[in-house]
Formats: C-alpha cells, sequence, structure tokens
C-alpha cells in the first residue's frame, strides 16, 4: 500500500505540473517524428515476446523483453515472470526458445534477467540513465496487448527516487504487454525498462533506471529452470493438486487462486499423510477473500472425483458428498448458518471421523453431523470451488487435536485486565432514545467510538508484546545448554517468528529434514565426506537455486531463515545457517566463521586441512588469501587470526539479530529495532551497549518504567564503556519528564 501511495501521490504532482518540454514545438515535432522511425527500425530485431505459463500449462500472459548479449541474456520486469512460471522467449525473427535458466533477479526492483540457448542476438546498447534530463526526448518498443514491437515515444517527465528506487517518469503510455520494454534515448541507447502504469492519466508511466540492472549483469544469482518452477510451489513430497488451480505456499501459508478444471471450478490438494485409525481428526485455518467463494477441508478422497467436503460457502457452513465429475454426482449433506463463523476472518475446520459419524466443527463449535457412510476410506486434504481466492494454514491430521478455543476462566482473567470494550450493537430502542439528542449525540457517539479504537490498537500492541514475549522465553530456551545440544535451525527460524507470528516453525524444519534425506538417498553407502559435500552444493545450489541476494541485500527478508527457504534468496549468515543444518544432518563436520562484513563457513574434514567455504557465492572455496580481500574490501582493514575463529551457536543468533537491528535503523523503524534489542538482551543480558540504546529508544518511545529499568540496571553494573555520569543525568531527565 505505501508503494501505491508513493506513486500515486509523484503521478499527482506531476499531472498538476508538467513540464513545458511535453509539448515540443511543431517543428521539432517533425524531426523527432524521423528519428524516431529509424530508431525503431534499428531496435526492433532486439526485442522479444515472453509468453508466461500457466500452472496447468497453459499461456496466461505475456511481456516484453529485449536482447542484452549476443549469447542469450534477455532483460525484462521481475513482474512478467509471475511466480515460478513455465517461460517462453520469442525472438524478433519468430523463433521460440525455451527459457533455460533465471540468471538474475532483483524483485525489489522488479528486475529479471532471462537465459536463452541462443546465438547471434543483437544487443542494444546500455546508456547511463544518471545523464538523462527532464524534458529528453525518449521512446519506447514494446509488445502491448500483444502487438508486437509497437512503437511509442514521449519525453522524461521527471527522475525521481520511490521507495529507494531509481525511476524515471515519462510522458508515455504503458499498457499490458509493454512491461519489460526498452525506454531509449535518440541515439538508441537504453536508460530504463518500462515498468509502472500511471495510475492518472494513460500518457504517463515510470521506468526503472538501466543503471539498476548493471550490478545485475556483472554479479547475477542464477536459478535454473527446473528449480524456478518449484519456487512457491507445494513441496511434492506432502501435497498433491489435482484439476487445476494455481496452489503455491509461502511463509508456513497455503495459497489458492484461479478456476479448477472441476466441476464449480473445483480443485483439490490433497496430503501424502495417512489417516490414522478411527477416531481420528482432520483441521485446517482458513481465510476466503470473498466469501461468496468456498473452500476447505476435504476427506475419503479417492484420488479423483470422489470425497466428502466441509468448507464455507456463500457465508454458511456446507458438508457435502461429491460423488463423481458433475452436477448429478454432488451431494449437500448439510448446510447451516453458524454464529461461530466470522466472514472475512481466518477460521479454523475441523472434521472428526468416527465409526459411522462425521461430526464437524467450526472455531471448536460443533456446527453440523452426519451418519452418511458411503465413503470410510481415502486421503485427506483440501479443497476450493469456482473463482474462490483462500488462504489455509495449520493444517493437521491426528488422532486428537487440540482445542484451539481459549478456557473460560482465560476470558475472565484476562477480559478483567482489559475491561473498557463495549460490544453493544445499535438496535432500535437506543436508536429511538438517542435519536432526540441530535447532533450533540451523534458527537458524543463518535468520542466514544474514538476512545473504542484507540483500545483496540492498545489491545493489539499488548497481542504483540505477549507474543514478542512468548517467541524470546522459546528462544532462551533453545539457546540454553551444551554447545553440542543447541538446535540452530530452531533458533535461526524463531528470529522470523518473531516478526510474522504465523510463522509454522515445525513445517520448516520438516522441511529441511525432507531435503537432507533427499541429499542422502542419492549417496552411495561408503560416500566420503568430500561426496557429500559434493551432493550438497549440488542439490543446494544447481538444482534448487539457493543464492546469494545482490541488490536487495538488506530486505529483512534477508533475515528470515523461513523466507529463505521459500525465495531461496539469502544472505551469507542465513545461507551458511541452512548449509551447517544441512550438512550436520548429512554427517558432515561443518562450523560458523564470522568473518567481519562476510560469514562464512568452515568444512573440517576427518582427514586433512579445514577449508573456509562462502555459501554466499554458491558454496566457493575461499582461500585465505580471497577471505583477506573480502574483508578488505568490505571493512579496508586487514584480516586477522581471531577473525578466523569458529563461532557457536548464540554468537550467530546474535549476528542475525544485529543485522535486523541495523535494518530496522535503516528504516527508521523504532518499533522494530526494539525488539531486536530486547531479543539480544533476553539472550545475553549484559550486553551493555544494547541495554543502552533500548534505554533511549524506550524514553523516545514513551516507556519511563522500561527506560528506567535498564538505566538503573547499567548503573548497578557498571559496565566498560559506559559513562556512568552522563547516565545518572539521562535517568535524571527521565524523572523530570513525568512531572
Amino acid at each position: 500500500m505505501s508503494r501505491f501511495l508513493l506513486l500515486h501521490a509523484a503521478l499527482i504532482l506531476s499531472a498538476m505540473a508538467p513540464l513545458r518540454a511535453e509539448e515540443p514545438a511543431d517543428s521539432a515535432r517533425a524531426d523527432k517524428a524521423s528519428s524516431v522511425e529509424e530508431l525503431a527500425k534499428k531496435a526492433r530485431p532486439s526485442i522479444v515476446v515472453i509468453h508466461v505459463g500457466g500452472r496447468d500449462g497453459r499461456q496466461e500472459g505475456l511481456g516484453t523483453g529485449f536482447v542484452v548479449s549476443a549469447d542469450g541474456l534477455i532483460a525484462t520486469n521481475h513482474h512478467v515472470l509471475g511466480e515460478g512460471r513455465p517461460l517462453r522467449v520469442e525472438t524478433a525473427e519468430g523463433k521460440s526458445h525455451e527459457v533455460k535458466a533465471i540468471h538474475a533477479t532483483d524483485r525489489k526492483l522488479d528486475l529479471a534477467i532471462l537465459r536463452i540457448d541462443a546465438a547471434g542476438l543483437k544487443p542494444l546498447e546500455l546508456g547511463d540513465s544518471t545523464t538523462l534530463k527532464e524534458g529528453q526526448a525518449v521512446m519506447a518498443v514494446g509488445n502491448p496487448h500483444g502487438l508486437r514491437a509497437s512503437v511509442v515515444s514521449g519525453v522524461v517527465s521527471a527522475l525521481r527516487t520511490i521507495e529507494d528506487r531509481p525511476m524515471i517518469q515519462v510522458a508515455i503510455p504503458i499498457e499490458p504487454g509493454n512491461s519489460g520494454s526498452p525506454l531509449l534515448d535518440m541515439q538508441g541507447r537504453v536508460h530504463g525498462i518500462l515498468t509502472i502504469k500511471s495510475l492518472v492519466t494513460p500518457n504517463l508511466g515510470f521506468a526503472v533506471a538501466i543503471n539498476a540492472l548493471k550490478p545485475l549483469l556483472k554479479n547475477p544469482n542464477p536459478v535454473p529452470m527446473a528449480a524456478w518452477l518449484t519456487i512457491g510451489a507445494l513441496d511434492r513430497e506432502e501435497w498433491e493438486t489435482k484439476f487445476g488451480a494455481q496452489w503455491r505456499q509461502r511463509a508456513g501459508r497455503i495459497l489458492v487462486e484461479g478456476m479448477g478444471r472441476g466441476f464449480g471450478g473445483r480443485s483439490l490438494c490433497l496430503s501424502r499423510r495417512q489417516l490414522p485409525p478411527l477416531p481420528c481428526e482432520i483441521a485446517v485455518t482458513v481465510r476466503l477473500h470473498d466469501e461468496s467463494g468456498a473452500a476447505g477441508l476435504i476427506f475419503y478422497a479417492d484420488g479423483g472425483d470422489k470425497h466428502y467436503g466441509f468448507y464455507p460457502s456463500g457465508g454458511k457452513l456446507r458438508l457435502s458428498r461429491f460423488d463423481g465429475p458433475d452436477v448429478f454426482t454432488w451431494k449437500i449433506l448439510e448446510q447451516v448458518d453458524s454464529p461461530h463463523y466470522h466472514p472475512g476472518e481466518w477460521n479454523t475446520l475441523k472434521v472428526r471421523l468416527e465409526k459411522g459419524r462425521i461430526r464437524c466443527f467450526v472455531n471448536d463449535h460443533l456446527a453440523l453431523e452426519s451418519t452418511d457412510a458411503v465413503y470410510t476410506m481415502g486421503r485427506a486434504g483440501l479443497a476450493k470451488f469456482r473463482d474462490t481466492v483462500a488462504e489455509f494454514k495449520r493444517f493437521q491430521i491426528a488422532k486428537e487435536i487440540k482445542p484451539l478455543a481459549v478456557p473460560a476462566d482465560a476470558v475472565t482473567r484476562i477480559g478483567k485486565m482489559v475491561e473498557g470494550l463495549s460490544k453493544t450493537r445499535p438496535h432500535a430502542a437506543i436508536v429511538e432514545r438517542l435519536a432526540p439528542e441530535g447532533a450533540l449525540g451523534m458527537q458524543v457517539l463518535r468520542q466514544r467510538a474514538r476512545r473504542l479504537e484507540e483500545e483496540a490498537k492498545e489491545l493489539r500492541r499488548l497481542a504483540g508484546a505477549v507474543h514478542e514475549r512468548n517467541v524470546l522465553e522459546e528462544l532462551v530456551r533453545v539457546l540454553h545448554g551444551k554447545e553440542e545440544n543447541i538446535d540452530l535451525l530452531h533458533a535461526a527460524l524463531l528470529i522470523a517468528r518473531l516478526d510474522n507470528e504465523e510463522v509454522d516453525v515445525e513445517a520448516y524444519r520438516r522441511e529441511v529434514e525432507r531435503m537432507a534425506e533427499h541429499i542422502a538417498a542419492r549417496l552411495p553407502k561408503n560416500a566420503d565426506d568430500k561426496a557429500r559435500l559434493a551432493a550438497l552444493n549440488k542439490y543446494l545450489f544447481a538444482e534448487r537455486g539457493f543464492h546469494g541476494s545482490r541488490s536487495d541485500y538488506y530486505n529483512r527478508s534477508n533475515s528470515y531463515l523461513s523466507e529463505v527457504l521459500d525465495d531461496r534468496e539469502g544472505i551469507p549468515i542465513t545461507l551458511s545457517v541452512l548449509y551447517i543444518e544441512l550438512g550436520r544432518r548429512l554427517g558432515v563436520r561443518l562450523e560458523g566463521v564470522g568473518l567481519p562484513g562476510h560469514f562464512v563457513v568452515r568444512y573440517i574434514p576427518a582427514k586433512g586441512e579445514a577449508q573456509l567455504i562462502d555459501v554466499y557465492e554458491g558454496g566457493q572455496q575461499l582461500s585465505r588469501e580471497e577471505a583477506e580481500k573480502k574483508v578488505h574490501a568490505l571493512t579496508e582493514r586487514p584480516l586477522r587470526d581471531e577473525d578466523l575463529r569458529s563461532v557457536d551457536k548464540k554468537s550467530i543468533i546474535i549476528r542475525m539479530l544485529n543485522n535486523l537491528l541495523n535494518v530496522a535503523e535503516r528504516e527508521k523503524d523504532q518499533e522494530g529495532m526494539l525488539r531486536y534489542l530486547s531479543a539480544i538482551l533476553a539472550i545475553v543480558p549484559d550486553a551493555a551497549q544494547q541495554r543502552g540504546l533500548r534505554a533511549i529508544l524506550r524514553h523516545k518511545s514513551g516507556d519511563r518504567d522500561g527506560a528506567l529499568q535498564d538505566v538503573d540496571w547499567l548503573l548497578e553494573h557498571q559496565p566498560e564503556g559506559i559513562d556512568q555520569e552522563a547516565l545518572r543525568e539521562f535517568r535524571r531527565l527521565i524523572t523530570q519528564s513525568e512531572k
């Protein structure tokens, strides 16, 4: 939403004050038309059409790209590629090429480079976007609405930076299919890539400055096409989809959209887990983006058209039996309204299967039951109908699933702590009494509403604080004890959960276990450490496409191990944590080495010398001399012996939190800084510098008591490097501000 607002504001400003250069004199137009014609003829052989396939293999969209190297590199927008879709490039001469690899991507800058098997292509010359001037004439060649090699011309309206992205505002219409088109100056040099259509006028748009593409060409992050197609896809070892639609997963959630090919747009997502003996239970938490849709649980599925389903549909809860592929083989067994179903929110559906009985619950309340017993065997899973867009999380199969409902005594106890909210709904009698109050009555009611809104905000803040406290307590427990017993993977995932309470730690732990099992299954029984390490490298980098993040390096996603697993992109430390954990499961001894500015790992073979490995660079071996050059380039100081010491797991977690702290500081996110400082201090209570910084931030945020607690701790312990007199003066400032 923030990006939308920034772009909208920028476009409104430019629409209010257009540059005079957008209205050239008639004589200039004649000269311009002639040069555009010549340049278009020269550029067209370098323009390609990018065909984007859907999950069902049919074409879903298209965009534009252009040749940037004769041996098969094509530049375009990241959003043109979609999420893990098959891609095909059609050159100007009509030849079709399957994309072999995603050579480089930057989601934040909306840039991508594709690799095709081709030679002798005609690349366009890349210009220097910093030399562009406002009012300068430009042109673009693209494929709007599939109309190949269409030419459009205009001028540079403004040069802007929007959310840290260098953008060129142009008086050029951008239509579907034009994304990825090169923005050319009148000498035929590329200065930008068209990306965003104006919300204000059809003759206004944006292009990403071409200088942002150059680092990707210099330092690519290639992902083989086979690996690209599985990014965001469901884990095939856990799920099997039927009847089309688009099923994908991210951050522990499963998302579905698009029409299925089954009756009524039906599409299935079947779990590969077996149902336990009866009685047993199946549950999932689901949210529909539109309550007119339908999505939920299925069970006793035969892998085809036959199964039961329990799901919300049009705001009601429905239990159905599907006996075939059409309307004549579909029977609604029960359908009810339930006050316990919350439209537009997350709702937990649960089915309890017993001998001769099916019981269906919503949010732990019995909604309906049936003795229908046509099917008594089969698989469980998820389903969606029509053009529903839905999200699922916490899918479970077990003998018994614990209720999610809060115990009544807890509701009473916690309710007393947060008294003051009213749930009274307007009804006729109240309106009748208030109406004579007129405007005064409305004013009082709205004041009350504002107070309730403030209370609601405070309750959400309290819920966030409770979540933070619980995660930090778990993190401290995980990091407690002997080094060899500390679960580094669990601790790293808890950092992601600290910022996103919906991260399913256990789901990601299972994913890493399956990855290790997949690698191990390929190894011969007598495989040595060297063979195991080679298999790890091949699987992680060549096959799955894990890679170091380049120009979007400081994105917080790179510090969340869950999202590193989702996107297969990260920074040195998160990629190293995954590498160490996979190596441990394969019996390869790896340890972390905290080089200044660049985390690496050390491989310690049973025999022979240890070897540094740069996981960020695809598992590249690193000599001491190369490590020294890297450290000097990043810190401008020499490599020291102590830099090469191994770091323990607790230190790795602290370093990950410090990375997030630095990002939050850069983004001026005070709440995030406080959260990461609290996490560091929960692990290392005597971290004096972090405690001092937290005291300052607590004071700035209005948390006087918290600030005093930190200051008093520092005054009591008197750590080195802290000016005690300045600290006492700060304490006086805090206490005086109360008066």
